[in-house]
């Protein structure tokens, strides 16, 4: 994958802190950038739902209150 070049603006606090961290670390600060852009996005991405999600709804909305009088006689022994 071909990174894309951006600019990010920090102000001078943050920067100082990416700086000291990345000297800590011994990693360059754009690793950590792109480290920390990468899991905000993970975290804050929607999740996509199952395709199948709903696909058998009844249209029904008292199933649950209704479910032993609708499922009557089933599983009975004959």
């Amino acid at each position: 994958m071909r990174p894309a070049k951006t600019t990010v603006y920090l102000d001078r606090d943050a920067y100082q802190k990416l700086q000291r961290l990345a000297r800590a670390q011994r990693r360059p600060a754009a690793e950590l950038v792109r480290e920390a852009v990468a899991e905000y996005a993970r975290r804050h991405a929607p999740t996509r739902r199952p395709r199948s999600l709903g696909a058998g709804r009844s249209g029904r909305r008292d199933l649950g209150e209704r479910a032993e009088h609708l499922l009557g006689g089933m599983g009975g022994s004959s």
